[in-house]
């Protein structure tokens, strides 16, 4: 598939059928993930965590139910697979990088997941249940030093992708010359 076709059949799936997706598509998108622009090129600097145990995925969405009220039973919309992207710590001018970083990853994965015909969602709200819950960090192998930045739903979507119409008239634009 076309990258640009892609981008544009890439969408945030919220409902997932319970089968998990192959070993051969995690790869592509565990390859995607590898290919991201990171910083400076300290790859060192973030640990994906692909979790696919469903005891697991529960815990998760059980934690931001209770932090957030509003989020309902399901914040990881019941994905068979998420990929957490924890980036290490920083502090000052430089401390948002680890999201930077997460940012160009899970983008990456969602635009192959939507090359393989996958469904993904890109997820903050579990991140803030995560930071806070220590013995989560730790069952979820987040390094000492590590922060959680961000995390991608990855399933088959029960509805289909479509291509939609590319526009550069969304964002906000002043162009300088």
């Amino acid at each position: 598939m076309e990258t640009m076709k892609a981008i544009a059949k890439r969408k945030s799936s919220r409902v997932f059928k319970a089968q998990q997706i192959t070993e051969t598509e995690l790869t592509t998108i565990l390859q995607a993930a590898n290919a991201a622009p990171v910083g400076m090129g300290q790859f060192e600097s973030v640990k994906l965590t692909v979790i696919q145990n469903k005891a697991l995925l529960e815990k998760i969405d059980e934690a931001v139910a209770a932090l957030f009220a509003k989020t309902g039973t399901h914040p990881t919309y019941g994905a068979p697979t998420v990929i957490l992207v924890s980036g290490a710590e920083l502090k000052g001018p430089m401390s948002g990088v680890p999201y930077c970083n997460a940012a160009v990853i899970i983008e990456n994965m969602a635009v192959a997941a939507a090359d393989l015909g996958l469904g993904s969602c890109y997820l903050m709200g579990i991140i803030a249940a995560i930071s806070i819950d220590m013995a989560l960090c730790a069952e979820l192998k987040v390094p000492q030093g590590f922060v959680p930045c961000s995390a991608i739903a990855l399933g088959y979507a029960t509805e289909e992708l479509t291509e939609k119409e590319l526009t550069t008239g969304k964002l906000a634009m002043e162009r300088i010359n």
